[in-house]
């Protein structure tokens, strides 16, 4: 399957969901971006590394580079590779130099391992066809309204904790028409709404 690259273009909270974060992906040659929803702390995770920020001790991806580095293992690439009820699956892509090895992973974390390695990230084309945005013109969403007083001078000291998974809250657009749906998705895009955009976007898709 054809693989399409990305980079990382946008970072900012959530308006619908306390506590989350959009992080979008653009097409490296394109202009269609995808949104996806993570938590505050693979958030911040990512948005340490790019803002080249450093952790007086390590946080949990630090590790994992740090151990992976120390017994010669690479990581090549991470790979978004499917999309199951609005759920992104990625793998990061490994190697010791004698046999390459793909192991599972969230996507929020794949990401912020990717950016450690500055390693490549990709998604194959029937993910960006089916939940992908088009963009017209080549605008960027930065990094931004990462809550600097919600946390910690040292984010090393960070307690992560694991949810339960729940049940997923009604989308908002759910009640519009086709056609206010596409008007809301315009809109969304026209403010560069992308976390908004990703809602109207996952209500079209239900419905074909």
């Amino acid at each position: 399957m054809k693989k399409i690259r990305l980079d990382i273009v946008g970072l900012s909270y959530s308006q619908t969901q306390s506590g989350a974060y959009a992080l979008v992906l653009g097409e490296v040659e394109g202009n269609r971006r995808l949104p996806i929803i993570i938590g505050s702390h693979e958030a911040q995770a990512i948005a340490i590394r790019i803002e080249k920020m450093i952790p007086s001790r390590p946080l949990t991806h630090d590790l994992f580079q740090s151990f992976a580095g120390s017994f010669g293992i690479k990581l090549i690439e991470v790979l978004i590779y499917n999309l199951i009820e609005g759920i992104f699956y990625a793998k990061i892509i490994c190697s010791d130099g004698n046999k390459i090895v793909e192991i599972d992973a969230r996507t929020s974390d794949a990401v912020a391992l990717a950016v450690r390695f500055e390693a490549p990230i990709y998604a194959y084309e029937f993910i960006m066809s089916s939940a992908g945005i088009i963009i017209e013109g080549h605008e960027f969403a930065f990094l931004e309204n990462l809550d600097k007083s919600n946390k910690v001078q040292d984010p090393s000291v960070i307690e992560v904790e694991e949810k339960t998974p729940s049940k997923s809250p009604k989308n908002p657009f759910s009640s519009l028409t086709d056609e206010q749906l596409e008007q809301a998705l315009n809109q969304a895009l026209t403010e560069e709404n992308y976390e908004q955009a990703a809602l109207i976007r996952d209500e079209i898709s239900k419905r074909k």
